[in-house]
């Protein structure tokens, strides 16, 4: 079968791909740096004297602390963000974003992080001061409820702040989707268009929310470039996830690892009391600490998460293939996402193992053949 890969994007995505890579490196090592030196020159010491006389109260002043840390580091990184975020998809035809419309989008992500992130680090810090033996078992659980109301929340209250909805108005094609759902004894509460192609070039489709929200969202980057076939194939992929219970799957290995996280921050602020002359725990000066354990604990469980969501992503390939019984669908759909998404076919084996969380494209190309080859 004649191969629709486009070489000349695979390159371009082999290139976007190391760029993006090192762009990454460069992140992390400027981030741990930058928390190491607030450390060891006191600057956090004398940030958190400085916010509690300005602000007595114990909540004031975390969300103070807090927000004067987000800032620095929204300046700290803003000539970073426009070059990866701006810049480099531009360049290689992702963006179709004007500049205002991408800076807008920023500052709203930005607001958005302020009050979801001020929200977590108040209760964190409120459990040091008052738990300060069991706060990292209780933020674990609160984590997890605050997750289940976000996914509840983020097609209704969260996407629409960044994305237009609507409902799709291909009669066929809704009746086609909601009959694979009902087929799988998944309900949901319509099939709804994404306008991506204000943002950017890249087509995606997904189940989003949970309960009453749950809902079938197409981009529309892939509902105007792919056929029915194509469509039905990537949603009975994410259809896979719903049968399989992947959500809640997720939810709970993450949660799982939060709570070993914060079981390792918990060791680490303690030893740093002694280290940094903090005066407990629960010192707003110990934050960048707490971001440092908990960065560093992400990253080392990165390869571990990943390969995790790998083989659920694998497990809902398969339960596409076996749905739709449409092999040639599934395999054109795939070409067309690796040229359309510039996502690199093939990459380096250690590049997938630690970076990814979905099988390589053509990993999922070759067993959409071998099924077409059983079949």
């Amino acid at each position: 079968m004649e191969t629709l890969i486009d070489s000349e994007r695979q390159a371009q995505a082999k290139e976007y791909a190391r760029i993006r890579h090192r762009l990454l490196a460069l992140d992390l090592f400027i981030s741990a740096l930058a928390l190491v030196l607030v450390l060891v020159t006191g600057f956090s010491a004398w940030l958190r004297d400085t916010v509690l006389l300005l602000a007595p109260d114990a909540y004031w002043s975390t969300f103070l602390y807090f927000i004067i840390g987000l800032a620095a580091y929204s300046l700290l990184f803003a000539p970073l963000t426009y070059y990866s975020g701006f810049v480099l998809p531009h360049r290689y035809g992702l963006s179709t974003q004007g500049f205002a419309n991408w800076l807008e989008d920023l500052v709203k992500g930005g607001a958005l992080s302020l009050v979801l992130g001020g929200i977590v680090i108040e209760v964190i810090y409120f459990l040091l001061r008052v738990t300060p033996e069991w706060w990292w078992l209780i933020t674990a659980a609160f984590l997890l409820a605050f997750t289940v109301l976000l996914a509840n929340l983020a097609p209704v209250v969260i996407f629409p702040l960044f994305f237009k909805f609507k409902p799709l108005e291909d009669q066929d094609l809704v009746n086609r989707l909601m009959r694979l759902a009902a087929n799988a004894h998944t309900r949901v509460n319509g099939v709804y268009t994404m306008v991506l192609s204000d943002k950017t070039t890249a087509a995606n489709a997904a189940f989003m929310g949970l309960g009453n929200t749950k809902r079938i969202v197409l981009g529309d980057t892939l509902y105007k470039n792919f056929s029915p076939d194509e469509i039905e194939t990537v949603l009975a992929h994410e259809l896979g996830h719903q049968v399989h219970n992947d959500i809640v799957r997720g939810i709970a290995v993450q949660t799982f690892l939060t709570l070993i996280g914060f079981y390792i921050a918990d060791v680490v602020m303690r030893a740093g009391i002694a280290l940094f002359g903090f005066h407990g725990v629960a010192d707003l000066a110990a934050m960048p600490l707490l971001g440092l354990a908990l960065g560093a604990f992400g990253l080392i469980t990165m390869p571990l998460g990943n390969w995790y969501t790998r083989t659920r992503e694998v497990a809902a390939d398969r339960y596409a293939l076996e749905t739709t019984r449409n092999p040639a669908a599934f395999i054109s759909a795939f070409e067309k996402l690796a040229n359309q998404n510039l996502a690199q076919v093939d990459p380096e084996p250690w590049v997938e193992w630690l970076l990814y969380d979905h099988p390589s494209i053509g990993k999922r190309l070759r067993m959409g053949r071998a099924f077409q080859t059983h079949t």
